[in-house]
């Protein structure tokens, strides 16, 4: 994310904060030094911080809970508005999605056990207009944050935790593209009441959560829409024509003949029944070419190369690509032979904008 910093490296997740959140700091400490003098400051700013302790191990919860399912969060970013966890995807499989969604607000659900132990009471009507008031105590003000937080992010106001818990429920009868579309739709309402509530109120933070809310369902819609798309397009319906091929037994000053009339990063070696061999790198050509050009071009050949089959979705040919280092990758048939290429330009386009990379999670 532009415009953020990163604080540390827990568990394998970067803890980052965005620039504006050290004008929330400033906006905050300046209110309660104009207030009540430099104490009150310390007093509100030692408050916020440790409020978002709790928005970091609320992300931390659904971090480490898609870690469980295989999916790497890169990092954390704390915002004005909360928190933001990027999560390489979310599970496809709906009650895994509902796992992870809900993982966050038990991280705030067992904080708020924790200070409840050691205040050891419920708090009272009393209690709560103090915190209302901004006089209750640290402990008692931060349980009723948590508490909050929990109620909050279970609004199903998609991309919100709630949203995520009502698409993975609706996924469980419907297809997860249409499941995405309605609970989106439902967080678009949400946030328009969001953002009628923060005008009437005159709340900036909730206009700003409105927002994020508004344009970040339309985005998931979109980005369940391509998915689904992907899901269902087979790769030969958008590889290239098979480009020049290398044979198995050609040299390397035979195959310098073939590279210099079309120049590329790589090129297929396939046999005589054009079945594919394998793939060698320009790179590797041209260091054999200058060892020895009478080098047989098998002996440069990566044999293990990724391959696709022309049936595959563009969906699995998409998470190939991720892990594989070639340009394009070689589509065969159901025999093994070659017949065509697909670029990792051409995948990208197809899923755009989900091919931006890690796409966030939520918000607090």
């Amino acid at each position: 994310m532009k415009w953020s910093f990163q604080l540390a490296r827990i568990a394998g997740i970067d803890l980052r904060v965005h620039a504006t959140f050290f004008l929330l700091l400033a906006w905050v400490g300046f209110g309660y030094y104009a207030a009540d003098g430099f104490g009150a400051m310390v007093g509100g700013l030692a408050f916020i911080l440790l409020l978002f302790a709790c928005v970091v191990l609320h992300e931390f919860g659904h971090a480490l809970a898609a870690r469980a399912y295989g999916i790497r969060t890169p990092d954390i970013t704390l915002l004005p508005i909360g928190g933001v966890a990027r999560l390489e995807r979310m599970p496809d499989n709906p009650w895994q999605e509902l796992v992870v969604a809900l993982a966050g607000p038990a991280g705030n659900v067992v904080i708020a056990l924790g200070l409840f132990i050691v205040m050891g009471r419920f708090l009272g009507f009393d209690d709560l207009e103090s915190v209302g008031e901004g006089r209750a105590e640290l402990l008692a003000s931060l349980f009723m944050v948590n508490v909050m937080l929990v109620v909050f992010n279970l609004v199903p106001a998609f991309p919100m935790d709630g949203g995520r818990v009502l698409r993975a429920l609706l996924a469980t009868r419907l297809k997860h593209a249409r499941a995405t579309r309605i609970a989106a739709g439902i967080g678009q309402a949400v946030a328009l009441v969001f953002a009628v509530l923060g005008v009437a109120m005159g709340h900036p933070i909730l206009l700003l959560i409105a927002v994020f809310v508004f344009f970040g369902a339309r985005q998931e819609a979109e980005a369940a829409t391509l998915k689904e798309a992907a899901d269902e397009t087979p790769v030969a319906r958008i590889m290239q024509p098979m480009p020049p091929a290398l044979r198995r037994g050609m040299t390397a000053i035979e195959a310098a003949g073939i590279a210099m009339r079309d120049a590329r990063a790589a090129y297929p070696l396939v046999d005589a029944d054009l079945r594919l061999a394998g793939m060698v790198a320009a790179a590797d050509l041209a260091w054999a070419l200058e060892s020895d050009p009478a080098m047989p071009v098998d002996r440069i050949a990566n044999a293990g190369a990724d391959r696709l089959a022309a049936g595959d979705s563009v969906a699995h040919a998409l998470a190939v690509a991720r892990g594989s280092a070639w340009p394009f990758l070689p589509v065969v048939n159901a025999a093994g032979q070659l017949v065509g290429t697909v670029a990792r330009d051409d995948l990208a386009a197809f899923a755009q904008p989900a091919a931006a990379g890690p796409a966030p999670r939520a918000s607090e």
